[in-house]
């Protein structure tokens, strides 16, 4: 062993003596250091300690960055960036998950056969690296890859797999994470992400890498192994967003940012394509750029309506009639309309259920002007979306399917499991939505496009896209929701999110917000029952989350099979897998009535979100 790595490894034993590094991280650094696995990271990884030296920041970053590995998740594997370390995104963590997935693909695929993966990445630093790393992972496993060069969108990531009818695929983006992260999302034949069985055999053959084995780039490029691809897809992608146009009003203004990601390659050429002519991008988002410098906190999240708030300024001073955003990766959209035609009227924001009611409405209305509408028809969202969306789409005469687990992934898979031909619309809460089934994902290039049919209608008929919402909400109830995350943050925060978690389920609050729980899901357990009753079980998709149903229920669904009924007064609690943070989804409910009533319903609703805010904070002693 040579001296300068028994001098690093001494530095790590009295960093670990005097408490700045875990054990685990202590452990794992005398791994990386030594074995040969890790032998091209080893030399800056002492440099790093010789740097940290006395300094306890120093320690610090390491203890970070090794303190536990970081998780290849069901959908693939996200995080910080750093050279080193096995909780952060580097050639390393990068390399094993692809070798986990070459791995798990060559065992389940049928023999002599040769598996393929499609490959794009978004504007993050380094993503166009990780493709390229992720291809040679690849190549020296036996694929042919389909590689999209230049900034690309998931979705049509997602495209790509199904067009070219690759094996799997893999997209390099940490979509609306700060500019700090990057990631891998791993997609399956059909582009949808991975799924049961095959993500967890997959998470299994990642965590059993040893060796990660790499072919040349180049070399795959000249055999014709790796086939460059953006030409064709980009242009059968386009050509399959196009056909889910409707006909109707075009005049309509638009002001589009993307936040500094791909959005232009694929929103862009979907609302000129659509003959959305009066379409400009905002300037200070306009250029593809990692560290998206013009962005609040830097953060291009279109959940956050703060990031809408420099277009709207110039919009309103340009007289625009909406504003689109769409986050990096160009898979989630948001937007923001004035509230009434009245000149001079406020602007606000939509938050993502408000969108997904809307764009529902709006997609089931042109299907029927269009004579597209058929009896099997569905719609389908997930457990934590507004109810008013299954009101709209029943209103319509739609099948709904409104109880999956949070992810997009779950809605991918209920499009193939119903069949393509019944799908029409799907939604969640956290500003995905997609229509037509070219893809398996959530689509903001589409989502873009309803949206700006929707605003040439209700212009045509003098009407604000904020109007329009106030009807469905006269017609079907006024519904109003509040996320509320709460981060538990400290090496006791894990522990400390379970803990909470299970005083829910073991001891669950009889009211919140002043409503009595007249019901409780539990998706970890499928079963139900009043708070202090017995439980029963029902059937029903399983996952990490806990709903309580308030008093002011809609009318009672047949529970024994799961098929409860649309949202009314409710709050579900979800953990996060990977980090110490529980979000809490609110819920408000009123029946349908006068739209002269409806600016005191909102009121007391709000008020209503308020006090079950209030009351989870506290349970949560948060």
């Amino acid at each position: 062993m040579p001296a300068a790595t028994d001098r690093h490894l001494a530095a790590v034993a009295a960093a670990h003596a005097a408490g700045r590094l875990t054990d685990h991280s202590a452990a794992t650094i005398r791994e990386w250091l030594t074995a040969p696995r890790y032998g091209d990271f080893s030399a800056e990884l002492a440099g790093l300690i010789e740097a940290a030296g006395a300094d306890p920041a120093g320690w610090k970053k390491l203890d970070d960055v090794f303190w536990t590995v970081i998780p290849f998740g069901t959908g693939g594997r996200r995080g910080l960036m750093f050279p080193v370390g096995s909780n952060a995104i580097n050639d390393r963590t990068i390399g094993e998950s692809a070798q986990g997935l070459a791995d798990y693909v060559r065992q389940v695929a049928d023999p002599g056969t040769t598996p393929s993966c499609a490959i794009a990445y978004d504007t993050r630093h380094r993503s166009e690296h990780f493709a390229r790393l992720c291809t040679e992972v690849l190549l020296a496993a036996g694929f042919h890859v389909h590689f999209l060069r230049g900034h690309r969108s998931t979705p049509e990531l997602s495209f790509a797999v199904r067009h070219t009818g690759s094996t799997c695929g893999i997209m390099v983006t940490a979509s609306h994470n700060p500019p700090s992260d990057n990631a891998v999302k791993v997609y399956w034949s059909g582009g949808v992400q991975v799924l049961p069985p095959h993500d967890k055999g997959i998470i299994e053959r990642v965590m059993a890498v040893e060796t990660v084995h790499r072919a040349s780039f180049d070399a795959g490029v000249a055999e014709g192994r790796v086939r460059f691809v953006e030409d064709e897809i980009d242009a059968a992608f386009i050509a399959a967003e196009l056909v889910q146009a409707a006909p109707g009003p075009r005049d309509v203004s638009i002001l589009y940012t993307p936040l500094h990601g791909v959005g232009a390659t694929a929103v862009v050429p979907v609302l000129r394509g659509a003959g959305f002519t009066r379409l400009r991008l905002y300037g200070p988002h306009e250029r593809p750029d990692g560290d998206f410098p013009n962005v609040p906190g830097h953060v291009a999240n279109p959940e956050n309506p703060q990031v809408l708030a420099g277009p709207i300024t110039e919009a309103v001073a340009r007289g625009d009639d909406l504003v689109l955003a769409s986050d990096p990766d160009c898979d989630r959209l948001g937007a923001a309309a004035p509230q009434s035609t009245t000149g001079g009227s406020d602007w606000e924001a939509f938050t993502g259920n408000q969108l997904g009611a809307l764009l529902a409405d709006h997609v089931l209305t042109t299907r029927k002007a269009r004579g597209l509408r058929r009896p099997a028809d569905t719609v389908i969202t997930t457990l934590v979306t507004t109810g008013l969306v299954r009101r709209v789409a029943t209103g319509h005469g739609a099948a709904v399917i409104d109880d999956l687990q949070v992810g997009f992934k779950w809605i991918g898979r209920e499009i193939d499991r119903i069949g393509p031909e019944r799908f029409v619309f799907g939604c969640e809460e956290s500003h995905g939505y997609q229509g037509g089934t070219h893809v398996r994902d959530k689509d903001a290039a589409a989502a873009a496009l309803f949206m700006a049919e929707l605003a040439g209608a209700c212009k045509a008929a003098g009407r604000s896209i904020h109007q329009r919402l106030d009807d469905l909400f006269t017609a079907h109830g006024c519904h109003l929701e509040r996320q509320v995350s709460l981060a538990l943050p400290g090496a006791a925060g894990m522990e400390r999110m379970r803990d909470i978690m299970a005083a829910l389920r073991q001891a669950p609050p009889a009211a919140l917000g002043g409503l009595e729980v007249v019901r409780i899901r539990d998706y970890g357990t499928l079963t139900t029952g009043r708070p202090g009753g017995s439980l029963r079980p029902f059937a029903g998709n399983p996952g990490d989350l806990v709903m309580f149903d308030l008093a002011g229920l809609p009318d009672a669904g047949t529970e024994a099979e799961g098929q409860f009924p649309a949202l009314g007064n409710c709050v579900a609690a979800r953990p996060s897998g990977t980090e110490p943070k529980i979000k809490f989804y609110l819920f408000a409910v009123a029946p349908p009535g006068p739209a002269e009533a409806l600016p005191t319903t909102k009121q007391a609703l709000a008020a209503r979100l308020d006090a079950l805010e209030r009351d989870l904070r506290a349970l949560a002693g948060v």
